[in-house]
């Protein structure tokens, strides 16, 4: 269930509702996000993306530590002492991005919903990326009617064009004619078809963000941990305050994104209030199990968060990943801010 929109301090920026809008959000966001990050991410690139292959960078004589596959015989044998192979990766990739638009999506603050950090964050790190030449492509799942017979809406292939960008980002944003209210009874959203699409799409080894609430009927999992065994996958997980904790505010209606029902209920009860946040922290400690088995680092981004901040969160994720995958620790995990509790390895 979900309730009516609410008022925040969030420093996300409302999206421009002019023709143009998509230029002038990318623009605002190179301005006022991208400005401020790049003299935080030089030198981090390298973490903030795995490439897809090799290159011989440098020899040096072997030490206890060195992985014997990496010895260079040839070298070894003219010198006459062991000497190893120095590799760094190939900074080339593609990233996917895998777009939940379901109506669940649309809850939160008037200006900073869900659907607005999903904007932000998917414009934004795919500017970062396309500028160093990589190529990004999404996927999109949702936006459609609810009764929909296809998987997916649509699948943008990869380029790494600022158009390009500006493509993406337009697909992104909210239509301009509202989208008819679900009937009771309306269909769930099914993330495991835009799981299953990733898969059958995705060829060659790419960086993929999974960006949802994963609000969704069961059977997510598996098709997850299929698609973390074959990439380096992120899931960018969206969330609001009011989905973990209810305020007491009276008499509320609370009507499902997903199939429409509606439901008042009495928040000056505290015993119901005390029930909503068990349900909901039973199901957060599901989810981020659910999460962890399948072996996809997390990054949580909430309604209420400042875009920087959870870029730089996103920033510490990748390097704690790249020791985690020296060290064969388990995924990581970010959390966002104070509606969400760190759940790092």
């Amino acid at each position: 269930m979900t309730s009516k929109p609410h008022e925040t301090s969030a420093t996300v920026h409302t999206l421009p509702t002019l023709p143009g809008q998509a230029d002038r959000l990318l623009r605002e966001l190179e301005w006022k996000v991208i400005r401020r990050l790049d003299g935080l991410l030089q030198g981090d690139y390298r973490t903030l993306m795995r490439g897809t292959g090799l290159d011989l960078t440098d020899l040096r004589e072997y030490q206890p530590h060195d992985d014997v596959r990496h010895i260079d015989w040839n070298v070894t044998a003219r010198l006459n002492t062991p000497h190893v192979r120095v590799f760094t990766e190939d900074r080339e990739m593609s990233a996917w991005f895998l777009l939940d638009l379901s109506p669940s999506i649309s809850f939160g603050p008037t200006g900073h919903a869900k659907r607005d950090i999903l904007t932000g964050f998917v414009a934004v790190l795919s500017r970062l990326l396309t500028r160093h030449g990589n190529r990004v492509g999404a996927v999109f799942y949702g936006g459609a009617s609810p009764q929909a017979e296809r998987a997916v809406d649509a699948v943008l292939p990869p380029r790494s064009s600022r158009a390009h960008v500006l493509h993406l980002v337009h697909k992104l944003l909210p239509p301009k004619t509202p989208v008819p209210q679900h009937k009771t009874g309306g269909g769930a959203t099914e993330l495991h078809r835009l799981l299953q699409t990733g898969l059958a799409t995705l060829k060659r080894r790419s960086t993929v963000f999974v960006v949802s609430d994963f609000i969704s009927a069961p059977g997510w999992e598996k098709p997850l941990a299929q698609l973390a065994k074959r990439h380096d996958v992120v899931a960018v997980r969206l969330l609001d305050p009011l989905e973990l904790e209810l305020p007491d505010v009276g008499l509320v209606t609370l009507r499902d994104a997903e199939s429409g029902e509606q439901l008042q209920v009495d928040t000056h009860d505290a015993g119901f209030r005390r029930r909503f946040a068990q349900l909901a922290a039973d199901r957060e400690a599901a989810l981020r199990e659910g999460l962890t088995r399948a072996g996809a680092d997390t990054l949580e981004l909430c309604t209420d968060d400042d875009l920087v901040d959870a870029l730089l969160r996103f920033m510490d994720l990748r390097q704690r990943r790249v020791r985690a995958h020296s060290n064969h620790l388990v995924p990581a995990s970010a959390s966002a801010g104070p509606a969400a509790q760190a759940t790092a390895a």
